[in-house]
């Protein structure tokens, strides 16, 4: 009986060393539950090893920045290990880091604040023995733990997910992460400062309160949101714009090709006629160019080319080779909208790597560029680029360089300048990402850059 009422004075009174104790599990409980809660609602996949390492990392930072770290302090270091933790381990992007960061702070808040206020009304206590006092920690713990593993199999089983902000474009990307980080440290001043003075404001203030900052952060990335569609809509425009300039383009080529038929057939006639072999394969070369013109501009199809971002980037190429004289192959195999990269780090290395193509093709007598999408055996994507050239002698094994110029290899000779434009910064996005490579090779005819994006 004596131990027993040993164990409930332990329980009803506040006591430290039990609370230190009992924080190690809950902890670990409460980071499992918050873990399953944002990678549920941001669609954040992950393995067994991931969650154990994330909660195991979590965990000791939260024990050594409460021992070693003044309040509030340690909370405020909890808030900045937190997303980057997520982003090391999980391995999402910054974005989705910060954003589940927001989003169980939200959602904690969204529970906790009435869980608290009725908490300490049903049982008549401040919040602040509910915090000193185990037997009341223990309750409210389970209370809590309950609520939020009943809202993440409500979330399971509806499959709601948050994806709109997958759509930013690389600006709206970066200003909403910015957006993010201030109004987290807002929302944090705000809820620590109502924290210390909760047993001296009324609840309905607090909640007022609180409510009032979070609608205003999430009015803000609205009206982000609606600006980054705005700009989506603006960039459908253009492509529209390109795809109409292609129809007609087309347009104009069948027709002169109808009109001209019957010309044509006479031509061939008259070579069969007369059994002008050679004459026959030279006419049937230049003709074959003019039908490859056709075959290109049909696969410049936004139905094709399906990202719109990459669609616009290779019309603009095409039609700045096509006022050089210069002849583009364009094939496409691939869904481009199914790449394991950012669209804005492929359209900058794939503007680069044409604009060489570009320049160096455009100093030949010759003047063709090869551009192909396609998949290999081991389903990885290659984009393969192919262009003509003069500087036989350029150091592939040196264009990587930043300031390489054709003053190290040939004075008189301004290609391998042109080859060497800009392609330090595509070595910056290798470097970034273990599943992008690319391979440089020539021959007596091409110059040939071939980009490759593994899946892992």
């Amino acid at each position: 009986m004596e131990i027993l009422q040993t164990i409930w004075n332990a329980l009803t009174s506040e006591n430290e060393i039990l609370l230190n104790i009992l924080s190690i599990p809950m902890l670990f409980i409460e980071l499992t539950l918050t873990l399953l809660l944002f990678t549920t609602l941001l669609n954040i996949s992950f393995s067994k090893k991931q969650g154990i390492i994330y909660i195991l990392c979590n965990s000791l930072v939260a024990i050594i920045t409460s021992y070693f770290i003044p309040s509030p302090f340690n909370t405020f270091i909890n808030i900045m290990a937190f997303p980057i933790l997520i982003y090391f381990i999980l391995k999402t992007n910054a974005l989705k880091a910060i954003l589940a960061e927001i989003t169980i702070y939200t959602v904690m808040f969204l529970i906790v604040t009435p869980l608290i206020s009725i908490y300490t009304f049903v049982f008549n206590v401040t919040s602040l023995e509910v915090s000193v006092i185990p037997a009341h920690k223990i309750l409210y713990s389970v209370i809590l733990y309950t609520i939020l593993f009943l809202v993440y199999i409500i979330l399971k089983l509806t499959k709601f997910h948050i994806t709109f902000f997958d759509r930013f474009d690389h600006f709206s990307y970066n200003l909403l992460i910015i957006n993010f980080v201030v109004g987290i440290i807002a929302i944090f001043l705000q809820a620590y400062v109502e924290f210390l003075y909760i047993d001296y404001i009324p609840s309905l203030i607090i909640i007022l309160s609180l409510v009032v900052l979070l609608v205003y952060f999430f009015i803000s990335l609205y009206s982000l949101f609606r600006t980054s569609k705005l700009e989506q809509t603006e960039q459908l425009l253009e492509e529209e714009k390109m795809y109409n300039k292609t129809l007609n383009t087309l347009h104009d080529n069948i027709r002169g090709f109808k009109h001209d038929f019957n010309n044509i057939v006479q031509a061939i006639g008259g070579y069969v006629t007369t059994n002008n072999i050679d004459g026959l394969k030279l006419y049937y070369r230049d003709l074959l160019k003019d039908c490859q013109i056709n075959n290109n501009l049909a696969v410049l199809n936004p139905e094709l080319i399906n990202n719109p971002a990459i669609y616009s980037l290779l019309a603009d190429k095409y039609y700045k080779a096509e006022e050089l004289n210069i002849q583009i192959n364009l094939e496409v195999f691939v869904d481009l909208n199914n790449l394991n990269i950012k669209t804005y780090e492929l359209t900058r290395i794939l503007g680069i790597l044409l604009d060489n193509a570009i320049e160096a093709s455009s100093k030949c007598e010759n003047k063709v560029i090869n551009i192909t999408f396609r998949k290999d055996k081991s389903n990885k994507i290659l984009i393969i680029i192919q262009n003509t050239y003069i500087n036989k002698d350029i150091n592939i094994d040196r264009i990587f360089e930043k300031g390489y110029t054709s003053k190290e290899d040939n004075a008189n000779d301004e290609n391998s300048k042109n080859h060497g434009l800009g392609l330090w910064e595509v070595r910056k996005y290798l470097r970034k990402h273990t599943n992008l490579d690319l391979f440089t090779t020539k021959n007596e005819d091409f110059f040939t850059q071939q980009f490759e994006i593994y899946d892992n």
